[in-house]
């Protein structure tokens, strides 16, 4: 009876983990693609080429990965496929505890990405995360003949269900914007203050003297200390946002965009872009309502070559690419902001009527 408990609590741990990780993920499908992208990166550098050409296919292999996992928990759960689902979960697990030993041995990837931006991971944290759960799933293999197994047709249409949920979920987050957005750049921050920490920052000072170290709350000021490092007490209180940087040419503009009313379209590069998204922005172009920038990553032959072929007179900034894929998941994108907050923002395959646009900004 004992055994019978336990082998079911392990089970809805595990199968509940994987898909509580899956439906964190379905919100953001493209942010799930850029961290792989992250991973194949480096792990073509390091261990084989062929995994840079896995980067041009991180957004479809990151829906099905976030497929598999909530389809593969509720297999679990429910007892559908034992076999197949305990050996899937498994090599899963496997690959997933490289990837995050990888990463936190070699300090690679500093963030998984194992539950999107909602919940964020230390490497080392990941890891430990992965060894749980494989010690977890190992002992469900070990047991797997104690497991139940269910046949019965509602258990084979709630999977189906399962599947075609997650898998149309994703792609509607891919073909508008995520339904919930974690990112620091999410509608109603305030730039300008997210960039400011919260508190004061407080530190911790490792000091030697006499030969052992000693841990100080404040810097000493008498003699016979000797450094050795510092460490923040309080990190929460760091600024939400750390690499926000507009410039161009002429310098820095990162104060100038954030101050009155801005309608931003955001491009992050110009690689696989129809250039007949761009139709729906052309209606922003000379809105009086404000003042309509470009901020890119592009170069300036390619932004100077969509101003000439569209027609468009307006300013334009360079910004890091990751920097803007994390303000807005859509190539190009648009962003309204008034005096550094944002008000709203808006998928290319969504762009509103100027009207809509004209009573969002208020006098």
């Amino acid at each position: 009876m004992l055994k019978k408990f336990v082998l079911g609590l392990i089970r809805f741990i595990v199968g509940g983990l994987f898909i509580f990780s899956g439906l964190i993920k379905v919100n953001d499908p493209i942010g799930t693609s850029i961290k792989m992208e992250e991973y194949f990166h480096v792990f073509s550098q390091d261990i084989a080429g062929i995994f840079g050409y896995l980067m041009p296919v991180s957004l479809p292999l990151s829906v099905v990965m976030i497929t598999l996992e909530v389809v593969l928990g509720v297999m679990l759960i429910l007892g559908v496929k034992r076999n197949w689902t305990l050996g899937l979960l498994s090599a899963m697990i496997l690959f997933f505890t490289f990837l995050t030993f990888y990463s936190a041995y070699f300090n690679k990837v500093t963030d998984c990405g194992c539950f999107g931006d909602a919940i964020k991971l230390t490497p080392w944290q990941s890891f430990y995360k992965d060894i749980f759960l494989l010690v977890l799933i190992g002992t469900l293999v070990l047991f797997r003949k104690s497991l139940p197994e269910q046949k019965a047709f509602w258990a084979q249409i709630s999977v189906v269900l399962a599947f075609f949920g997650a898998l149309g979920l994703s792609l509607w987050a891919i073909w508008n914007l995520p339904f919930l957005d974690f990112r620091p750049y999410k509608e109603g921050v305030n730039i300008t203050q997210a960039m400011q920490p919260s508190g004061e920052l407080e530190y911790q000072y490792i000091m030697k003297k006499d030969g052992a170290e000693v841990v100080l709350d404040q810097y000493p000021k008498e003699d016979g200390y000797e450094f050795v490092d510092m460490k923040l007490k309080n990190p929460e209180v760091l600024p939400k946002i750390s690499d926000f940087a507009i410039w161009n040419e002429q310098g820095d503009f990162t104060e100038t965009i954030l101050k009155g009313n801005k309608i931003i379209i955001l491009i992050s590069n110009f690689h696989n872009m129809d250039p007949e998204v761009l139709e729906g922005f052309d209606s922003l172009i000379d809105l009086e309502v404000g003042k309509t920038v470009i901020i890119t990553a592009s170069s300036d032959e390619e932004i100077e070559n969509l101003m000439e072929n569209r027609g468009w007179d307006v300013p334009y900034y360079f910004g890091d690419a990751t920097v803007i894929k994390t303000m807005i998941r859509s190539n190009p994108g648009l962003m309204l902001i008034q005096d550094g907050i944002i008000l709203k923002k808006y998928h290319y395959s969504d762009i509103p009527e100027t009207t809509r646009i004209k009573s969002l900004f208020t006098p």
